[in-house]
């Protein structure tokens, strides 16, 4: 029961991801782009916890952890620039 629980939501999570990617491809402008880019990371980081829990490695959160840090590193830097520039 909690395996096919935790497939569905690993399928929802995919398709999230990709329904991002798509919105990072086609963006009418920069400040969707930044925020699709921000949704593929927060996916992302579930779909590693994810797989984190199902293999039973402890390792993988916190890589998701890490990669976590990065990108809101990554997405700050980004809306400084487009604020007022670096």
């Amino acid at each position: 029961m909690i395996n096919t629980i935790l497939l569905i939501s690993a399928g929802f999570i995919s398709l999230a991801l990709l329904l991002s990617l798509y919105r990072f491809i086609k963006g009418p402008s920069v400040s969707d782009r930044v925020v699709s880019f921000d949704i593929i990371t927060i996916s992302s980081l579930a779909l590693i916890a994810l797989i984190g829990y199902i293999s039973g490695r402890g390792i993988y959160i916190d890589v998701a952890l890490v990669y976590g840090l990065l990108s809101f590193i990554g997405v700050i830097i980004v809306a400084r620039y487009l604020e007022r520039g670096i």
